[in-house]
Formats: C-alpha cells, sequence, structure tokens
C-alpha cells in the first residue's frame, strides 16, 4: 500500500474497508450502539468531518457526519495528528481542552470494547500514512 495522506478522502475509505472486514466490529455492532463524529478542523484543505457507527449488527466508517449521531469529538489538525502519532495522550488531550466532546458520554463509554477493536485498524493504516501535505 502506497503512502495515504492523513483524513484524505483515501485514508477514509482505507478504513472505511478495514472496519467494513472486520468481523470483531461487526459482531460487536450487533450488542452496541453508537454513532460518532469527527470534526478536525484547519487541515490544510479545510474542515474534515468523518464518522464511525456502530448498531443493528453493522460497523460502518465514512466521510462526512454520522448519521443518527450519539458522540461528536471536535479537535484541530495538530491535534489530530499529535494523537495519531502517539506525541500526545488523546486523554491529555480531553482533560486539556485539545478534543472537545459533546453528547452521550456514557454511550461512549459503554461502547470501550468497539473502541479497542478499532485500534489495530488504526495502527495497521497507521503505517502507511503521511502526515505531510
Amino acid at each position: 500500500m502506497s503512502n495515504l495522506r492523513y483524513l484524505s478522502p483515501e485514508w477514509i475509505s482505507v478504513v472505511a474497508a478495514k472496519v467494513a472486514a472486520s468481523q470483531q466490529l461487526q459482531a460487536l455492532a450487533a450488542i452496541h450502539s453508537v454513532a460518532l463524529t469527527q470534526v478536525v478542523t484547519n487541515t490544510p484543505t479545510g474542515d474534515i468531518t468523518y464518522h464511525l457507527a456502530v448498531r443493528d449488527g453493522i460497523a460502518t466508517f465514512g466521510a462526512g457526519p454520522a448519521p443518527h449521531e450519539d458522540v461528536r469529538f471536535t479537535e484541530s489538525w495538530e491535534t489530530a495528528i499529535a494523537v495519531s502519532t502517539g506525541t500526545m495522550n488523546a486523554q491529555e488531550a480531553f482533560i486539556n481542552g485539545a478534543i472537545r466532546f459533546s453528547g452521550d458520554h456514557q454511550r461512549l463509554i459503554d461502547a470501550g470494547d468497539v473502541f479497542a477493536a478499532l485500534n489495530p485498524l488504526f495502527d495497521e493504516v497507521r503505517t502507511t500514512v503521511d502526515y505531510q501535505w
């Protein structure tokens, strides 16, 4: 796989394909119901919005806001890169206000195993990511 620009349409497509192919995420979608939207502001191409939806036995990832959004995260381009590359811990980013959260906090907590299942997919994609635009 050639290098993907972080948060590009191609990056979103690759992550979407991995989510769709993940038997673990599809199985978790049968027992969880959460849809989250991620907004990354001030990227080199403007604001970028993508989503993860896990419900009714189907896990999907794609461009744009989540249908029936439960949770929304907003962060800057710099924060998104720092968290993705591991130079900033996501929990620290929440605590210091670099990532803003709105929505159903409990639904997010209840779906912790969904996010744990996503980590290896993001780790795999991260090995091919170019953070310079």
